[in-house]
């Protein structure tokens, strides 16, 4: 079997050109897999089938291997028995039904309201750029959009007497975002003033402009977040991504329907919005655990 490694690495090397890196893992990953068929006395590569993968990748659960290690050495191995396929070494592939795990849905980063009212406090609104910078924020926070969508508003997308956006989504998709009070009066003050000292005397259909009165672009928004966030006090990584989703959970802490929230986010699917449901259910627990009897530790047993 070590002769086949060795040509299939060979293979993979000189033919398929993949990376150093690639190669390597995969060579580890078939000395792992070797290690186990010697240790069940599976010495011909044609004894090879679905149970005995099955049963190897068993092991490496049972060994706590992370999904992510798993679903390498599957690759490792789905390139591995192609290779022998295509070389007529065996005639059925043993990794055909095998799929790879279920990647854990990581829980968004999203900020405190307290860490997002430190952000707004720190543009200086005396200035064109300050102010501007503040409506970004204020823009994202209150709207939920994609930075993509935000420097793409257009003046006439804005409908003050309804206090919506018009946006252009993903895949072309127009949707309308709506804004309260604050928002308003921030828009106002700074197309009325602000943005007019931007624009130095230039044209611009868009609402948000750069110091040399073009379009402001995507980078710019976010070297505008970054920047905020070096003259704070938090200590986190902060994106537009992530003022969305803290959008988003503030929306379901406070009582919105999961299907207004994926109206307003722009989601095609309902399971898109639910990864947020995660962590608003964390301040369902907690005041689960504060307020009911059987849940509050050392509660009374009484009754």
């Amino acid at each position: 079997m070590d002769k086949l490694k060795g040509k299939f690495i060979d293979y993979i090397t000189n033919e398929k050109n993949y990376s150093k890196y690639t190669i390597k893992s995969y060579e580890n990953d078939l000395d792992l897999f070797f290690e186990f068929l010697k240790e069940n006395q599976i010495l011909n590569i044609k004894q090879i089938d679905y149970s005995v993968i099955r049963q190897y990748l068993f092991v490496l659960y049972e060994k706590k291997y992370a999904k992510k290690t798993i679903s390498r050495n599957i690759s490792a191995l789905r390139s591995f028995f192609k290779y022998l396929l295509m070389t007529r070494i065996i005639d059925k592939n043993p990794m055909t039904l095998i799929s790879n795990p279920k990647e854990d849905k990581k829980l968004p980063n999203f900020l405190h309201i307290n860490e997002i009212e430190n952000l707004l406090e720190i543009p200086d609104i005396n200035t064109p750029l300050g102010q501007r910078n503040k409506l970004i924020l204020e823009i994202l926070y209150s709207t939920g959009i994609r930075v993509s969508e935000l420097v793409n508003i257009k003046i006439n997308d804005i409908n003050f007497y309804d206090t919506t956006i018009k946006v252009m989504g993903k895949g072309s998709k127009e949707r309308y975002v709506v804004f309260g009070n604050i928002l308003k009066k921030m828009l106002l003050e700074y197309i009325n003033g602000s943005r007019l000292q931007l624009l130095k005397d230039k044209d611009s259909d868009y609402l948000l402009i750069n110091k040399n009165g073009s379009k402001l672009s995507d980078r710019g928004v976010r070297m505008i977040i970054d920047n905020i966030v070096k003259k704070s006090s938090i200590n986190k990584k902060i994106s537009p991504h992530v003022i969305r989703h803290t959008f988003a959970t503030h929306m379901l802490n406070g009582g919105a329907d999961l299907k207004v929230v994926q109206e307003l986010l722009g989601h095609s699917n309902l399971s898109t919005t639910q990864i947020y449901t995660h962590v608003s259910n964390e301040k369902i627990r907690k005041v689960y655990r504060d307020s009911h009897p059987r849940a509050k530790k050392g509660g009374s047993n009484n009754g």
